[in-house]
């Protein structure tokens, strides 16, 4: 996979910089093409001539040229180099480097060039244990990858303090290995290729306060808009709410209600090849929903009933509307006889491929980071995976969708 790859390296100021030479060498061995961004901190643990003299390329540093040069010539480097990499790894990647990333600043070469790239991004934070565990570099961390950030965590091992803890670089074997698994994942096979994409809750307004929801965080639908732009996908998102970044590249339109899901999806549907509905769509909304707060004490009884009527099936609807040349993705959540339900489901809307899973079982819950699916086609084939990533199950959902494509047309 490293063979004529593009890597663009950045460095920053940590004490594991001085592993980036080897790290550069073995990318060459590869045959990879590699160049090489650095912090100003950088280079106080390993020299700029030294990365340079490795990578075969000039090292920059500054954003812009000395001014005391006998010439100073016009440069967009930044552009130019977020165009021509196919990957870029940051290691080590510091608590500041990546604090300053989360919040989009841009106030020196590495980071101004950050903010230009295209391509997939790796994060290796390296630092002392207690840095590494602080909550602030843990809250940039999750949203640097809710916004399509691929973070490689640190390992456990003898730290530059001395002490024993977690937050050493991965070895350089370990390095190069998640880069080629990254490159993998986005080999732009879905090019040209417009995928929608439905995740989180639906809220149904029960008064101006209160509504109807689930427990669905938009996680799985977040991670499948990530894997589809990272794969060369025109990725439209439409979400109900959630709290989670937009990843990269994607386009997203908010919704709230149902019958809002309903509409954004209708828009989109025609001009998509692949439609992924991993919402999870209210069945129900209330017959009426009231413009102010209830009052309890309005309510004389001790108990109060709400009517509540079905919403449109999104999922039937499409099922209905599919061209040829679409391909229809559900999704059935389900507690009790989940192969049954979700066989069922496949049929009756007349979907591609339907992704099963069970809340209940451990590692498959709304707001984890992993999830634990069944795929079963339309053909009757099944594919059974273990406790993965979502961003590892969204890949593989993406794969048998390609898989099925070129196979059945």
């Amino acid at each position: 996979m490293l063979a004529g790859k593009h890597i663009l390296l950045g460095v920053t100021g940590g004490i594991a910089a001085i592993k980036i030479p080897l790290l550069i060498r073995e990318f060459k061995k590869q045959k990879a093409d590699v160049r090489v961004v650095m912090s100003r901190a950088a280079k106080e643990f390993v020299t700029p001539l030294s990365l340079s003299t490795l990578s075969g390329h000039t090292v920059i540093t500054e954003m812009f040229p000395e001014q005391t040069a006998p010439s100073v010539a016009s440069s967009t480097w930044h552009i130019e180099l977020g165009m021509w990499a196919d990957v870029t790894l940051i290691a080590p990647a510091t608590a500041n480097f990546l604090a300053k990333l989360s919040h989009g600043i841009a106030d020196d070469a590495l980071s101004t060039l950050m903010v230009a790239l295209r391509c997939p991004v790796i994060l290796s934070p390296a630092m002392d244990d207690e840095m590494w565990r602080n909550p602030i570099t843990q809250r940039n961390i999750s949203s640097l990858k809710e916004v399509g950030y691929c973070v490689l965590p640190p390992e456990e091992g003898e730290l530059a303090s001395g002490l024993i803890g977690m937050g050493r670089l991965p070895e350089i074997p370990s390095l190069v290995q998640f880069t080629n698994k990254i490159l993998e994942k986005s080999n732009r096979d879905f090019h040209k290729k417009k995928i929608l994409i439905t995740a989180g809750p639906t809220y149904e307004p029960i008064d101006a306060v209160r509504f109807i929801s689930n427990r669905s965080s938009g996680r799985m639908g977040f991670a499948l808009a990530n894997a589809s732009a990272l794969r060369g996908a025109d990725v439209t998102l439409i979400s109900g709410p959630s709290n989670l970044q937009t990843p990269r590249n994607v386009k997203r339109v908010d919704v709230e209600t149902s019958e809002e899901m309903f509409n954004a999806v209708t828009q989109y549907f025609s001009k998509s090849d692949v439609i992924i509905m991993s919402a999870a769509v209210s069945d129900f909304t209330p017959v009426k929903s009231f413009p102010r707060k209830l009052k309890k004490e309005n309510i004389s009884s001790d108990t109060f009933s709400l009517e509540l009527k079905k919403n449109k099936d999104i999922l039937t609807h499409l099922g209905q509307k599919k061209r040829k040349g679409q391909f229809l993705v559900g999704f059935a959540l389900e507690t009790d006889n989940e192969l049954a339900n979700a066989k069922r489901k496949l049929q009756e809307k007349n979907l591609d491929l339907i992704v099963c899973n069970n809340p209940l079982e451990e590692g498959a819950g709304f707001t984890v980071e992993t999830n634990k699916v069944t795929l079963i086609d339309k053909n009757g084939k099944i594919e059974k995976f273990p406790v993965l990533q979502k961003f590892d199950v969204a890949n593989e959902i993406l794969d048998s969708v390609l898989h099925r494509t070129k196979k059945y047309g």
